[in-house]
């Protein structure tokens, strides 16, 4: 077979090899071209700038800014227990030192010269004890531990007189501003036992007594003047009271009263030893705020509705105060 019969039967394969060969060498040479003439031999080329010493720095608007993570790692606000992160430690203001409680004998604590006690009315729960105290105005307001009386607190009321702190210093006063006088028994220690007043309750005075008219088993009339008497000497006409918080579960539902004689002023007022103080016009004696706002009315109320529980039976006493 010649070759012009060859060519002729194995044209087509012929011509794509020619193609392949001729884009090859093309390729080829137009990349030796642009090599040649784009690149740059990198012997030629200079070297990095150093990096900037204490952080990385950029350029805005033609100035330079140092950026350093030193304030992060020293406040480390993602970990207030850990502290610092750089191991320096933070440069905190140091929190006040509470004064020293004062651990000395409070019965012989100083004397308050800030008021005057006139009543006391102490309960087994803390929480629960007043005390009558008049200002320089002359003016009586019922206090309780934790209140305030002329820049003190009430730190302690113990059965005849009350302990108020200022600061670390204590003094006490005692009822109808009587001398202090040392006591072997009572502490104005929280988690020691009150004493309880002993003895048999003081009678009721006749002109006191004069001015109670008993209407019925559950009415009296009351004069207005007794009334002032009575806040004036409170202290003295309701010494042997003694009130206890009574609970039903977890939750006060009154007051329960003891120590009441019938010849003593509450006995006079109709209430007997053992009867539950449930409300006084309808303030509920199951908060010690309710009580207070309940004995802030007594002077200027012209009627009183008193609920007690006697023996278990639900009863109401009203007074008319004229």
């Amino acid at each position: 077979m010649g070759l012009d019969a060859i060519l002729k039967r194995y044209f087509p394969a012929v011509i794509c090899l020619l193609i392949a060969s001729a884009a090859y060498f093309q390729a080829s040479g137009m990349g030796e071209l642009v090599a040649g003439s784009v690149l740059l031999d990198p012997s030629s080329m200079p070297p990095p700038p150093p990096p900037p010493k204490g952080g990385a720095s950029h350029t805005s608007s033609g100035q330079e800014r140092t950026v350093n993570a030193g304030p992060i790692l020293s406040r480390n606000p993602f970990d207030s227990i850990t502290g610092p992160l750089d191991g320096k430690p933070l440069d905190l203001p140091s929190a006040p030192e509470a004064p020293a409680p004062d651990s000395s004998d409070p019965y012989n604590d100083p004397v308050c010269d800030v008021g005057k006690v006139l009543l006391i009315t102490q309960s087994e729960d803390p929480d629960w004890s007043f005390a009558a105290i008049a200002g320089s105005d002359g003016k009586a307001q019922l206090r309780r531990r934790g209140d305030d009386v002329s820049g003190h607190q009430v730190f302690w009321i113990g059965w005849d007189r009350v302990w108020l702190t200022s600061g670390s210093s204590r003094c006490q006063m005692q009822v109808h501003g009587e001398p202090p006088k040392k006591l072997a028994s009572a502490s104005p220690a929280p988690s020691t036992d009150a004493p309880k007043p002993k003895g048999k309750g003081k009678a009721v005075p006749k002109e006191i007594a004069d001015k109670i008219h008993k209407v019925s088993e559950n009415q009296f009339d009351v004069e207005r003047s007794v009334v002032d008497q009575i806040l004036e000497n409170q202290a003295e006409l309701m010494r042997s009271a003694r009130i206890v918080p009574e609970k039903e579960g977890d939750k006060v539902v009154g007051i329960r009263l003891f120590g009441v004689r019938p010849e003593s002023l509450l006995g006079t007022l109709g209430l007997e030893n053992g009867d539950r103080l449930q409300s006084i016009n309808g303030f509920e004696m199951s908060d010690p705020q309710k009580a207070l706002e309940a004995y802030a009315r007594l002077r200027s109320a012209d009627k009183l509705q008193v609920s007690v529980n006697r023996r278990g039976k639900p009863m109401t006493i009203d007074f008319n105060i004229k």
